[in-house]
């Protein structure tokens, strides 16, 4: 199970969108495109895609050599739709589609070992480690929390028992023997709502 992922917030903005002001006042508390650390996205683009390469190559071989495993990769859905104010993170996340391709490539060149490989992509699901980005100090949501609801047709957050039965589907040889080379969203819809 690959589940290495993160940001840093050398890597972060601010807002959503750079106003014109922002490129002639500096304010030390705004933080636009442009002051992006190229230290923190080659952080964030690390974690992210060598940090599931390398424990892939890892125990794959070991797989191969008995001739039965399962990889799972994790993903998300900002390998389909970015989001603001992490444009590393986005950018390194649509590295997931890398990722994706690379269960696919697993799938395709290690299946005669009998290896099978596939991702699943979460959602939105409300977690401590976001806790600040969707509710606020009072427990009521955040603009932001406004408008991935907004976009997800199931209008709420994952629960984290959802994400673990898809794992669990995938990783049993009975259920999903048959399945490799695929990416699952675990999404409330989010990847196949366009807004409209």
């Amino acid at each position: 199970l690959n589940g290495a992922g993160g940001n840093t917030p050398k890597a972060t903005t601010t807002k959503d969108t750079l106003e014109k002001i922002d490129l002639v006042q500096k304010d030390e508390n705004v933080k636009t495109f442009f002051d992006l650390d190229p230290n923190g996205i080659s952080f964030v683009f690390n974690l992210n895609f060598l940090g599931t390469l390398i424990p892939t190559q890892v125990f794959a071989k070991d797989m191969a050599e008995k001739e039965k495993g399962t990889i799972i990769m994790i993903t998300s859905m900002n390998a389909f739709r970015p989001l603001t104010r992490i444009p590393a993170y986005s950018a390194a996340k649509a590295a997931a589609q890398a990722m994706i391709a690379l269960a696919k490539s697993i799938a395709q060149e290690l299946g005669s070992r009998g290896i099978r490989a596939n991702a699943i992509a979460p959602g939105f699901f409300s977690t401590k480690q976001n806790a600040a980005l969707l509710w606020n100090e009072d427990g009521t949501p955040t603009e932001r929390t406004g408008k991935i609801l907004a976009a997800t047709p199931m209008d709420r957050f994952g629960e984290p028992e959802e994400l673990a039965g898809t794992l669990l589907f995938l990783c049993d040889d009975t259920y999903s023997g048959f399945i490799t080379g695929v990416n699952i969203p675990v999404d409330g819809g989010f990847n196949a709502y366009s807004g409209v």
